[in-house]
Formats: structure tokens, sequence, C-alpha cells
């Protein structure tokens, strides 16, 4: 399925909280196969409804992605429903890690592209970096965390 100028566009999307190698090398390989890569930042409610809490805001993450080289447009991803995004945007790929498949979340998608024309693309999940373990290694090594009032554990004890 390609939009009217036959640019060939991408769309993956993500939180991007603790960017890390992993997240570039998706968008680096999501860039290699389209003319034009769009990414969708999740939102901070959306990923409070997913009942984690991201530890860069999301004006932040955003700025973050927009400035890599490979993205040639940040897109708020406002809630979980990427095929729709994707048929707005006119992409023909759906990027993601392929820790995601062979899910029953992500065989529904597979159909639901298919009957849009869209392809989703696994690319290999860069097992030795993530960011749920350099927030445990935060914890850990360092006492990083938040509470529910936003404010670190040393800003609470320094009281």
């Amino acid at each position: 399925m390609k939009n009217n100028n036959d640019v060939v566009i991408g769309y993956t999307a993500g939180v991007y909280d603790l960017f890390h190698m992993g997240h570039l090398n998706l968008l680096k390989n999501a860039k290699g196969m389209c003319d034009k890569l769009v990414v969708g930042v999740t939102v901070d409610e959306l990923v409070k409804y997913k009942g984690k809490e991201a530890f860069i805001p999301f004006t932040e993450r955003a700025e973050i992605v927009r400035s890599i080289k490979y993205v040639d447009l940040v897109v708020p991803q406002e809630d979980m429903d990427k095929i729709t995004m994707c048929k707005k945007l006119g992409a023909t790929y759906l990027f993601v890690g392929d820790d995601w498949y062979g899910t029953d979340k992500w065989k529904e998608y597979e159909k639901e592209a298919e009957k849009s024309g869209i392809k989703i693309i696994y690319f290999p999940y860069t097992k030795s970096v993530s960011s749920t373990k350099i927030r445990e290694a935060l914890k850990q090594g360092r006492g990083w965390t938040k509470t529910e009032d936003g404010k670190s554990i040393e800003e609470k004890e320094e009281k």
C-alpha cells in the first residue's frame, strides 16, 4: 500500500523512556526499510494507563526521539491502536521488536494489518538492554526511584 506520492511510510511507537541502543537499533533498521519514518511517542497518560510511569516526561521524550537522524516525524501515541494510526498516516509498514512476535495481541494486529495492506515487520529485540533493566539497575544500584507524589526517594529522605 503506497500513498499518492509513492513514498514508503513506516510507523513505530513506544514510550522511549530511558532511551538506549535497543531503541536506536529499531529506529535505524526501520528507517532502512522506508522513505519516511514516523514515530509515535506514548503520551504520559497512556503510560500510566498501562500501569507504568515514565521517568522522562512526554515532551522531553518526544524531543529526544525527534532529534534522532533516522526519524522524520514524531507524533503523540495517545491510544493502543497502532493500525488506525498507520491508516491515518498512509503507512506501508508497522515496525516492532520481535519480543511481541507470536503474542495474542500481535496475532490480532497482524490480521487487522493484512486487511489494510499494512505489513508488520518484527526486528530482533536487543536482549542486552531494556528500559526495564535500566530502571531496575537504577533502583538497586543508586536508589533512584520515584514515589507516588513524583519525588525521588532521595528527596523524601532529605526531609
